[in-house]
């Protein structure tokens, strides 16, 4: 473990349940130890991390990219020390967690120095916390830009379909192609309705060299509380999917 605890980030295809095991992974990582302090980042730019765990936020990482690089024109500055400054006064603080987060992805132009400036300021900021759960953008676009790194475990979901199989198998590719500084990777099946659909996922999965570590089931209370705008976090103790990242929080913790 690194100095400042854990980073875990949870990856995949959109579409398969990131947000929803990111959001329960930090409930029921704060259920397990109390005493925890957790930063929660949502780099998905639909943001819906905040809404997941029922908290709002006012303005995010891009905007505060944005700002800096028009005012860089004009002035002068350690953009470093500034990006630390301005990413610590728009931190959300929730009791036991704080959430960061990222907005909306690169414009025109060039990012590349303030995107590797902006890294090292986050991976500083997480120092400071037990635990960092990262919800990262659909798809593999946070491995190919090094927008992800220094992780201690990346948690890859999956669900019943083959084409979130293959984003978790070329997730893998990308990773050891690029010497991505990822210590471990799971893969969890999310979203899984029968048994019988568990066992062809399985099957599916090694044939492809991947072995599911978890399987979380398809839970009817998810889609009801999205209608109705409410946070995930607070489904019930019993909901199927609750109990199944509880089971993974206590394996990994």
């Amino acid at each position: 473990m690194k100095a400042g605890g854990r980073v875990l980030s949870v990856s995949g295809k959109g579409g398969t349940g990131k947000t929803l095991i990111a959001a329960l992974l930090i409930r029921e990582i704060l259920a397990l130890r109390e005493d925890a302090c957790v930063l929660a980042v949502d780099a998905d730019a639909d943001a819906n991390l905040a809404d997941a765990l029922g908290v709002s936020f006012f303005k995010t990482v891009g905007d505060i990219r944005e700002e800096i690089l028009e005012r860089k024109h004009r002035e002068f500055f350690d953009l470093r020390t500034r990006f630390e400054a301005e990413i610590a006064s728009i931190l959300v603080e929730e009791r036991g967690f704080d959430l960061l987060v990222m907005g909306r992805p690169e414009g025109p132009g060039c990012y590349c120095p303030v995107n590797h400036i902006l890294r090292k300021a986050i991976d500083t900021l997480s120092q400071n916390y037990d635990y960092t759960v990262i919800d990262c953008e659909a798809g593999l676009e946070h491995l190919s830009r090094r927008t992800t790194q220094n992780v201690d475990l990346m948690i890859v979901v999956l669900d019943e379909t083959m084409k979130s199989i293959k984003t978790a198998v070329n997730l893998m590719k990308i990773a050891s192609e690029i010497d991505a500084e990822v210590e471990e990777m799971i893969f969890v099946a999310n979203k899984i309705t029968t048994e019988e659909a568990k066992e062809r996922v399985l099957l599916s999965a090694r044939r492809f060299g991947i072995e599911i570590a978890a399987f979380i089931p398809y839970d009817p209370l998810v889609a009801e509380y999205d209608i109705k705008g409410e946070p995930v976090v607070r489904l019930p103790e019993d909901a199927p999917s609750v109990r199944a990242v509880r089971e993974l929080v206590k394996r990994i913790i």
